[in-house]
């Protein structure tokens, strides 16, 4: 049976709390008042030991937040009000970390704090773009529209966030098999032959030696290549997490042959749909570029669009500023220009936005046609030169009999 921890106040309006085990909130809520008590907080905790050790490990994705926005509009479409919508919500969210936001959330609602504020509550799980549009839409009056641009804002970001991991998967399946058979040939086939090759007195060529000694380091001292690649990671992910390491990284991606294409237009999608989505909530341009900016997703475009809003401040138009960045397209400028000038640049945005999410899913395509065949020759040349370094000492031993 659950258990909840409540804050009540008597007719004194002295304060007191405790702990009391009920299958709803609705029978805490009984107790309290057949005490004489005023509630003031009502909340559900997990007893000591049954901490849910996986909670931590769990995130809340883009595709969560989608359902949540779609499901959210649909309802106060139909006439609900918030505190019910979350009532609603956080019942069927299969995700328990947003259902436990969702249930704070709730509550906090219900003791008068604005929705915006409730979720900001959690910006480890909301993130700023959707907190300040909720804002935006609780101070104009239109949730219900707000909440229908976010939800088709999340739809098409997790639909590129799909395209990503699906383009990745290929090459890295075959990087894992490539690891799997290099292993397989260095721990389990070369040893057999390191015996006969040792005892037959031919002078072991150059490939044959590299490979022995990388076979024998991998079977005996195996745990120092564990040591050493864990370290390698970790120090890569912590080096990431830094200003310096995340702006070196995100510019790496972006000379980086292969990928460079894809890294751009994964950046032009999405500032033009998010700028797209916040102009058109009524957002000022300034500060709809501050929101932008922090939802790119990479370090240099961020430093781009920093100046960029440095330049509308002091009165340059848009396309003029986004001109002046050679991240950007040419076409990306040209569009903005003609936005501006007909006074509908959300909307000129909202159409470039497509255009660049089906350049991206070819970009895409284009990408893992381009990795795959890289993939195979690098596996191809890993395998074949273990097993020329194995088969020339045998090729000396058959010259040394005949």
């Amino acid at each position: 049976m659950p258990t909840f921890k409540y804050k009540v106040m008597n007719h004194q309006g002295e304060k007191s709390e405790g702990i009391f085990k009920a299958s709803s909130k609705n029978e805490v809520l009984a107790m309290i008042e057949d005490n004489n008590y005023y509630p003031i907080e009502i909340k559900e905790t997990l007893e000591r030991g049954q901490k849910d050790v996986f909670e931590s490990f769990v995130k809340v994705k883009t595709k969560d937040l989608y359902i949540f926005c779609r499901q959210f509009h649909t309802m106060i479409n139909a006439g609900a009000n918030i505190s019910n919508v979350l009532d609603v919500l956080k019942k069927q969210t299969a995700n328990k970390k947003l259902k436990k936001c969702l249930n704070e959330a709730h509550d906090d609602v219900q003791k008068g704090i604005s929705l915006s504020e409730a979720l900001g509550k959690h910006n480890d799980v909301f993130p700023n773009l959707l907190i300040n549009m909720v804002n935006t839409g609780e101070v104009s009056g239109n949730l219900d529209i707000i909440m229908s641009r976010m939800a088709s804002h999340y739809e098409k970001e997790n639909k590129i966030n799909n395209q990503l991991k699906s383009a990745m998967v290929y090459p890295m399946v075959l990087a894992g098999l490539s690891v799997v058979v290099v292993i397989f040939l260095l721990t389990f086939i070369m040893p057999t032959f390191t015996g006969m090759f040792e005892g037959s007195g031919v002078a072991l060529p150059a490939p044959t030696r590299i490979v022995m000694g990388l076979s024998k380091f991998i079977r005996t001292k195996w745990y120092i290549l564990v040591v050493v690649i864990g370290g390698a990671v970790y120090g890569m992910k912590t080096y990431a997490k830094t200003p310096e390491g995340r702006l070196s990284l995100d510019g790496l991606k972006l000379k980086l042959p292969i990928i460079k294409d894809t890294t751009e237009k994964v950046i032009v999608s999405r500032f033009t749909r998010t700028l797209s989505t916040v102009l058109a909530s009524g957002v000022p341009l300034v500060q709809a570029l501050e929101v932008v900016r922090k939802v790119v997703g990479n370090k240099v475009a961020e430093n781009s669009l920093e100046q960029i809003k440095e330049k509308v401040l002091k009165g340059i138009s848009l396309g003029e500023a986004i001109g002046d960045e050679s991240l950007f397209p040419v076409m990306l400028n040209s569009m903005i220009k003609i936005g501006e000038e007909s006074g509908s640049l959300d909307d000129i945005l909202d159409k470039t936005a497509n255009f660049y999410d089906e350049e991206l899913e070819a970009s895409l395509k284009r990408m893992t046609t381009m990795i795959e065949p890289l993939m195979i020759i690098v596996m191809g040349v890993l395998i074949g030169f273990i097993v020329i370094a194995m088969m020339m000492p045998m090729f000396e031993m058959m010259n040394t009999v005949q």
